[in-house]
């Protein structure tokens, strides 16, 4: 069985513009990123999907594969979808470019559910922690049921509460993905972002519109996401606790 993984990095993020190439202690952030993915499946089935030059220079600088896709890719998925038709595999997994602290065994542990669950969309999640606001619109939340399945996914705080007494813990989105190609053929169909997916501008719930299941898996990364430039620092501190712990 092949499995593929693809960092998509755009270079023109709204929110940090040139985002994969902020130095995270010295090291651009989307090669941190490969650097994690290239313990799971080695150089040969690892690829960083971009619609910037200069970032294909410095992945393949760093050696590693670079795949130049659409600007007009709307979100990263559709990146990876413009990938897998170029490149078979059985399995791709979704790793986003901002996620320079992911744990490799929680890649590990959505391949595993994948092979499982074929037919299901995979994503990870996670409890929100210390260093994280809940109410942060940077932040998806997500409501899981008793499979294991997604319910919603918001930028809001999800679930609501009536009774501001009641204590609730929050779930972040863990932005590690895990398709087939016939869903990412699905996903990039009408080359369109969904009602809902457009309101909330996250990406995952255009699958809720072709009724594709999406299983959650419970990781226990302490990642952080950079979505912008104060994030840096955060994944900073998560590096050096961890360096410090290894040595």
């Amino acid at each position: 069985m092949k499995i593929l993984i693809v960092i998509p990095a755009r270079y023109g993020s709204s929110r940090y513009r040139g985002k994969p190439l902020a130095k995270i202690l010295g090291r651009e952030m989307v090669l941190r990123v490969a650097d994690i993915c290239k313990k799971i499946v080695g150089l040969k089935n690892l690829y960083i999907a971009t619609d910037s030059k200069q970032i294909e220079n410095v992945s393949l600088k760093a050696g590693y594969k670079s795949i130049i896709t659409s600007k007009k890719c709307l979100t990263g998925t559709d990146r990876v979808a413009e990938v897998a038709k170029k490149i078979r595999a059985d399995i791709y997994i979704n790793v986003q470019g901002d996620e320079p602290t992911i744990n490799p065994n929680d890649i590990k542990k959505i391949i595993k559910v994948k092979k499982r669950y074929p037919n299901h969309v995979i994503c990870g999640y996670d409890q929100i922690h210390k260093l994280e606001n809940p109410a942060s619109l940077n932040l998806p939340k997500v409501v899981v049921n008793n499979s294991n399945e997604l319910i919603y996914i918001s930028r809001a705080l999800v679930p609501g509460k009536k009774n501001k007494l009641d204590k609730i813990d929050y779930y972040k989105q863990v932005c590690i993905y895990a398709f087939n190609k016939y869903q990412l053929k699905k996903f990039a169909l009408k080359n369109k972002k969904s009602l809902v997916e457009k309101i909330e501008d996250i990406e995952i719930l255009r699958f809720f519109e072709y009724g594709i299941k999406i299983k959650m898996v419970k990781l226990t990364s302490n990642s952080v996401a950079v979505d912008e430039i104060s994030d840096v620092k955060k994944a900073e501190k998560i590096l050096k606790n961890y360096y410090h712990q290894k040595n």
